[in-house]
């Protein structure tokens, strides 16, 4: 029987995005989505991870595991400190979003930009990173970027200027970095049709890396079901 994947999303308009993904990192996985956008619509109401939103989170991936995932991923950031509780109370392994990145992004700079286009996720983000650089025993500075305007517009359905404000954002802010950390998993493909050379320092995004952690965990799992079926 192929292994499941669940993935977690706070909007539609990721599943496309990570569904892809999913296909060409692990063809073989079966993949299902769910998706609440009340749990991100009720973190930027309240300005924080409230403590209801944890526990609807908790219930969405313990159906996903009831359903027979043999790893979930939630793909929201701002909700990723209820993620890192998931994983201590879950046997199904839990893949928060944006950890993979942070792993790596303080393991090639000192002096961090981390950009968003809302403040309850460049916090956990900011968070995170300071949690990754001391497990590491880097020191590192965060440089922020918050684009004002831009998660309206998107809300609105106006793309293009979200596009543009998160594009001057960048520019403007993302000078003197050793590299960019994107906190949000939608804002990658503004970078990419953003021109070459306009963001000087190397930019992460979590949606590839967090997919090559999944499938790292994945494999690992089915080669210890492989060895514990040969004993």
């Amino acid at each position: 029987m192929a292994q499941m994947l669940a993935m977690i999303h706070t909007s539609p308009t990721l599943t496309p995005v990570f569904g892809a993904l999913a296909a060409a990192e692990m063809p073989e996985v079966a993949v299902f989505h769910m998706v609440d956008e009340s749990l991100i619509k009720d973190t930027i109401k309240a300005g924080r991870l409230r403590g209801l939103t944890i526990r609807r989170l908790l219930g969405l991936i313990e159906s996903a595991e009831k359903a027979g995932a043999d790893a979930v991923m939630v793909t929201c950031s701002s909700i990723g400190p209820g993620v890192a509780l998931a994983q201590k109370l879950f046997d199904t392994p839990v893949v928060r979003v944006d950890e993979a990145m942070a792993e790596k992004a303080v393991l090639m700079g000192r002096r961090i930009g981390v950009a968003a286009t809302l403040r309850t996720t460049l916090e956990p983000t900011i968070a995170l990173l300071r949690e990754k650089a001391a497990a590491a025993g880097r020191e590192i500075e965060i440089v922020e970027s918050l684009s004002h305007g831009a998660f309206d517009a998107v809300l609105a359905g106006d793309t293009k200027t979200h596009d543009r404000i998160l594009s001057e954002s960048l520019i403007r802010d993302m000078r003197g970095v050793d590299l960019v950390v994107l906190a949000q998993a939608s804002m990658a493909r503004v970078v990419k049709e953003m021109p070459k050379g306009a963001i000087e320092a190397p930019v992460l995004s979590s949606p590839e890396l967090a997919m090559q952690r999944a499938s790292v965990i994945l494999k690992d799992a089915h080669r210890l079901e492989a060895v514990g079926a040969n004993n």
